[in-house]
């Protein structure tokens, strides 16, 4: 079973830093056939692990400060999305049309909460916004034409999968044999020097710079963690690809938005690159490759820089140039079979891939800036949803203790009011001694910073 001995390990970390964690264990949260629970437990505390780590670092402590991991605490943070309100108001987490629909043969699931994604998924199926039409036409096909059709018109849809039809897959090979969380050098680049922290609380990310190129939920929750523990986190989204409101307040905390296109205006990114320390990606993989985004050009430009990036379906195989969700990967990889009854698919109680994801890649960051400081090199880190899906799945069969859905989140919530109006959210769940426990600043309006260093 997943347990954040075995996460801490796929990190590169030294053993001995795990008596510094303890954990309260609820068995009422995150119920499910598969270890949610656990998964997010590990996810959630090698994070912090890694924070507090680099805190202790930068401070000269004799030693890692305690780390504790509250089941409570990472199941309000992993539905973070079902906890927001925005001026009272509850946000609708997913589209008409992003759904389970039945076909000749099975299921498949799609994705169209962006109204690019939507319109696709109507011209792939030839018919009009309308679920009923939707449905009628999944009806006559079989899940993997459906599947093929929309991909090809650049939609998202997924047919349903068992785990052993998805361990017969290609792509799932391919995920397999790679690592957890893929780490590397770029180059040999000097060992980095940080400015020593003082004061409380401890930021182990305090004066350094993150550029987030990151959208939905994984790549946001990590760069929502970084800016929690201190960095300047800066959001940088194409003006023409909007985001959704309710999605930006809920992953914005602690983060300045700008809009910049990368081809317009190469001047600005290449300036705000010179300042960076870490780029964070969400985009497939590639698709930033020919604005010159690769790890590879970018370390060339900003030697010592961390490069952290995250996909749905990995950096490599069949699917890898293919756009994919949480809820997407879920079906894929068998879990929504695994998680269905009464011969319907079903889905895990959070989206906890892209959660679970979102903490590895930023524990990654945090133990790739511990490691420059001893001996140097530009960095790689590298995340993928069905990875961590697989690590998921490995977990299916085992005995655990699953209670009924009854962990109280009110503990784990805050409020604030911010520029977008009164915000209810979920409080960060990374939590060590003397560390912060909330994020210096709400989020603001989509797009509205300036794209420049503050």
């Amino acid at each position: 079973m997943t347990s954040i001995n075995d996460v801490w390990s796929e990190l590169g970390g030294d053993p001995a830093r795990l008596a510094r964690v303890s954990a309260v264990v609820r068995a009422d949260a995150l119920p499910a056939r598969l270890p949610v629970r656990e998964l997010a437990r590990a996810c959630v505390g090698a994070s912090a692990l890694a924070g507090a780590e680099l805190g202790a670092l930068r401070a000269g402590l004799a030693r890692v400060p305690a780390v504790r991991v509250d089941d409570g605490a990472v199941a309000t943070a992993f539905t973070s999305e079902r906890h927001l309100l925005v001026d009272g108001r509850a946000p609708v987490p997913f589209a008409p049309l992003s759904r389970f629909w039945r076909t000749a043969d099975g299921w498949v699931r799609t994705h169209a909460n962006y109204p690019h994604h939507r319109d696709r998924l109507l011209r792939a199926l030839g018919v009009p916004d309308d679920p009923g039409a939707v449905e009628a036409a999944m009806a006559g096909r079989s899940a993997r034409d459906v599947e093929d059709a929309v991909y090809s018109a650049g939609g998202l849809a997924v047919a349903l999968r068992t785990p052993e039809e998805w361990a017969a897959h290609p792509q799932a090979a391919e995920v397999v044999a790679r690592p957890l969380v893929e780490r590397g050098r770029l180059d040999g680049a000097r060992a980095r020097t940080f400015p020593e922290l003082a004061g409380t609380p401890l930021l182990p990310a305090a004066g350094l710079r993150v550029l987030d190129l990151t959208r939905v939920l994984a790549g946001p929750v990590a760069t929502r963690t970084l800016a929690l523990l201190g960095a300047d986190v800066l959001r940088l989204d194409p003006p023409r690809l909007p985001e959704l409101p309710d999605q930006h307040a809920d992953t914005g905390f602690g983060k300045r938005s700008a809009l910049l296109d990368l081809v317009s205006d190469r001047r600005s990114f290449e300036e705000l690159l010179a300042g960076a320390d870490v780029v964070v990606t969400g985009y497939r993989p590639g698709a930033l490759d020919r604005f010159g985004l690769s790890p590879e050009a970018l370390a060339e430009r900003r030697p010592g820089l961390v490069v952290a990036q995250v996909s749905a379906w990995g950096a490599y195989g069949p699917w890898r140039d293919r756009r994919g969700f949480d809820s997407l990967v879920q079906v894929a990889t068998g879990i929504a079979a695994v998680e269905g009854s009464d011969g319907r698919p079903g889905a895990l109680p959070a989206q906890a891939l892209d959660h679970g994801s979102g903490y590895l890649l930023a524990a990654g960051v945090l133990r790739a800036l511990t490691e420059q400081a001893h001996d140097g090199g530009s960095r790689l880190v590298r995340v993928a949803l069905a990875r961590t899906a697989a690590l998921l799945l490995d977990g299916a069969g085992s005995d655990r203790e699953v209670g009924e859905a009854g962990t109280r989140a009110e503990g784990w919530l805050g409020e604030t009011d911010s520029a977008v109006g009164r915000l209810r959210y979920a409080k960060s769940p990374v939590i060590f001694e003397g560390g912060p426990v909330e994020w210096r600043r709400p989020p603001g309006p989509w797009g509205v910073d300036p794209a420049a260093w503050g």
